[in-house]
């Protein structure tokens, strides 16, 4: 049997497009990976990759990509919206069938046992591979971002699993873990004010008393002078994307700003997309598989 995993690199540079694009071409140069998508923001000056393998393949090309990031990307110059703590910030990887978390909780601490011995790169694990109940949110681990990660590592309360006890000097530090497939998601309002877009976050965030499933930060797109609502859904099934949406909508009605767009960062199971336009176009016994070609095609039920 091939097992086979999703990995979701995060790096901390999203402007040097040919840096991005190198490290697209390392990921998908290794023999058995496959690059699903990868995108760059200026503003959160932030690149998010998707690779798909086994987790031998998978750790092969991660260690590439970490290699050239480390060599191209100084923490100590870095700048952008997005929180962040190190050239490689965050790596999840994703199980694509029931029954494999604890195979990607495997291939988490292969990964950064790798990255600490071939970089003498710090890493702490996170959600389902946390060896610590205070491991478990990245965000915590990230509290402080990158300017604060010295005096972190230094105190008691923030042992790493794997490297040294103390940043790289130029590449800080890197989470590694497993979790579950989540969807990125903005909201892009019309107006530039942040602290609009920060009382909204505030409001459907759940670690503010807001939506348990979603993690949300308000930022400021300078680039396009506006501002955004930047999420995380963790969990579809209870928070749809146009219920999040149609939240922060609401929110937004309050102060007189409307919504301009929306992003998707990276992919999403197709079942959200469908739920989305079945609750806009009010479909009445909507069923994707019944109903939509490609899904016929891919049943090989149209000839």
């Amino acid at each position: 049997m091939v097992y086979v995993l999703e990995a979701v690199p995060n790096f901390s540079e999203g402007r040097d497009q040919e840096l991005v694009e190198a490290l697209a071409q390392a990921g998908r140069s290794v023999p058995g990976v496959t690059l699903l998508d990868y995108s760059a923001d200026v503003d959160h000056n932030r690149s998010v990759f998707s690779l798909l393998g086994e987790p031998a393949s998978l750790i092969k090309a991660l260690l590439a990509m970490t290699g050239l990031a480390i060599e191209a990307i100084d923490m100590n110059q870095h700048q952008g919206e997005h929180p962040r703590m190190g050239a490689l910030d965050v790596c999840p990887f994703v199980p694509l069938s029931q029954g494999q978390m604890d195979l990607a909780c495997r291939t988490a601490r292969v990964l950064a046992e790798r990255l600490a011995g071939d970089f003498d790169l710090p890493v702490m694990l996170y959600g389902e591979a946390a060896s610590r109940p205070s491991h478990r949110r990245v965000a915590d681990i990230r509290r402080g971002e990158y300017e604060g990660l010295e005096e972190k590592l230094a105190g008691p309360d923030w042992p790493v699993d794997y490297g040294p006890q103390a940043p790289h000097p130029s590449a800080g530090m890197a989470a590694v873990g497993a979790r579950p497939a989540m969807v990125a998601f903005n909201v892009n309002l019309a107006t530039q004010r942040l602290e609009i877009a920060q009382a909204i976050a505030k409001k459907v965030r759940g670690s503010s008393g807001g939506l348990p499933a979603c993690q949300a930060l308000g930022m400021r797109l300078a680039d396009r002078d506006l501002v955004q609502v930047s999420m995380n859904i963790l969990d579809l099934d209870s928070l749809p994307l146009y219920r999040i949406l149609e939240m922060v909508r609401m929110e937004a009605a309050r102060y007189g700003v409307p919504v301009l767009e929306t992003e998707l960062i990276g992919l999403a199971p197709a079942q959200a997309l469908y739920d989305a336009a079945s609750y806009y176009l009010q479909l009445a016994g909507f069923d994707p598989k019944d109903q939509v070609l490609e899904e016929k095609l891919r049943q090989g039920l149209i000839n």
